[in-house]
């Protein structure tokens, strides 16, 4: 029998003869075609953005009161720093005014008794205008009159210490209550070592050390008294706004003096505790602080 065969094309590549060695090539060309698709997957922010839409109104309310709020509290800042830088500067003017003060009115008292010295005559020192009175008795067997006299002087516990501006009725006052105090005239370093090392003041009826004239100036800008040294100078000058200084500052709370207490049953002139010391109250302040 014959077989018929289909005659070969011309021009026609051979065809290969195994299978498997043509599926790369036909699996290469989708394989260089693929970047040409992923190109469109650019452009896909520009579309979310396009659908997000306008802000919403409450959004901008919230970002214009925050932006507010921020400018508001940078001026507060910025003023806030300069009153601060203002308030030191004015403190530390008065502090070197004050201390010219202060030498000049020693220098004066050096001048009067060399005078006097060269005349013949003696010179007498003014007369004191504050007192430092300190409680030296505790509460037991305190008459109702005393005892209502401890309180006006704000001394209601033992070893407490306070100013006192002297005039009649305080002068007074301290006799009636004299056997349980012992006072007297402090000097000008005192008061300042006291008020520096012991000093609170009375800040919403609490106990606040003066750590910073800021709490000295919240209770008494009214008055003129904007830092430490301003309260020094008015507590040794007994100016005219003296009550509310004193007032402002706590009772001292002292220690136990050094070496203890004289019998406290006799006068100071006795070699006892109680009564006027004068000068004396000094070295009796520094063993107590």
């Amino acid at each position: 029998m014959f077989c018929f065969r289909a005659p070969k094309k011309k021009n026609q590549p051979p065809t290969p003869r195994g299978g498997a060695k043509a599926a790369p090539a036909q699996a290469a060309a989708p394989a260089k075609a693929a970047p040409a698709k992923a190109a469109p997957a650019k452009a896909a922010p520009a579309k979310a953005a396009a659908s997000s839409g306008p802000v919403p109104e409450n959004i901008l309310k919230k970002q214009q009161r925050d932006a507010k709020f921020l400018k508001q509290l940078a001026d507060k800042r910025a003023a806030d720093k300069t009153s601060r830088a203002a308030a030191r500067k004015a403190a530390s003017d008065n502090a070197v005014k004050y201390a010219k003060e202060y030498a000049d009115a020693d220098k004066a008292v050096v001048d009067a008794k060399r005078a006097a010295k060269k005349a013949g005559n003696f010179y007498v020192d003014a007369q004191a205008k504050i007192a430092f009175v300190i409680r030296t008795r505790g509460i037991h067997k305190l008459p109702p009159k005393q005892k209502k006299i401890m309180q006006l002087l704000r001394l209601r516990q033992l070893h407490n210490g306070v100013f006192v501006k002297l005039n009649r009725a305080t002068i007074n006052m301290i006799r009636m209550v004299e056997p349980y105090v012992t006072y007297g005239y402090p000097t000008r370093d005192t008061v300042r070592k006291l008020i520096y090392k012991r000093g609170y003041g009375k800040v919403n009826k609490s106990r606040i050390a003066l750590s910073d004239n800021s709490v000295i100036e919240k209770q008494l800008t009214g008055q003129g008294i904007a830092s430490i040294e301003d309260l020094i100078h008015e507590i040794w000058t007994c100016g005219p706004n003296f009550k509310q200084a004193n007032n402002f500052l706590w009772p001292f709370k002292l220690s136990s003096p050094l070496r203890g207490f004289e019998k406290k049953r006799h006068p100071y002139h006795r070699g006892g505790v109680w009564g006027n010391r004068e000068g004396k109250i000094n070295e009796l302040v520094g063993r107590m602080m």
